[in-house]
C-alpha cells in the first residue's frame, strides 16, 4: 500500500486506460485502487474523475484529469519529502 491512494470507479471514463499501471509506474508511493462505486454517480456519467487521498480530481477529457491527478499526487509526496 502507497502512502498516497488513488480510487477511481471502474464505470467512469478513467478506466479506459490503464489508471493502475501508468500511476504506479511513474508513482511508486501510489497505491491505485479499483472500485465498483465511488457513490459519485452524477459526476462519474458527466467526467473522468478520480479520488487522490479522498479528494475528487476531475478534468474534462482523460488526458487532462490524469495530469491533475499527477498534479495531486505530487502535492501529496511533497508532504511526505
Amino acid at each position: 500500500m502507497g502512502i498516497v491512494v488513488v480510487d477511481y470507479c471502474i464505470a467512469n471514463l478513467i478506466a479506459t486506460v490503464d489508471i493502475e499501471k501508468i500511476l504506479e509506474e511513474e508513482f511508486p508511493e501510489v497505491a491505485v485502487l479499483a472500485n465498483n462505486c465511488l457513490s459519485f454517480c452524477g459526476l462519474c456519467a458527466q467526467v473522468p474523475y478520480a479520488q487522490v487521498n479522498g479528494r475528487i480530481v476531475h478534468g474534462k477529457t482523460v488526458d487532462e484529469c490524469l495530469e491533475k491527478i499527477r498534479q495531486e499526487i505530487r502535492k501529496e509526496l511533497a508532504i511526505y519529502s
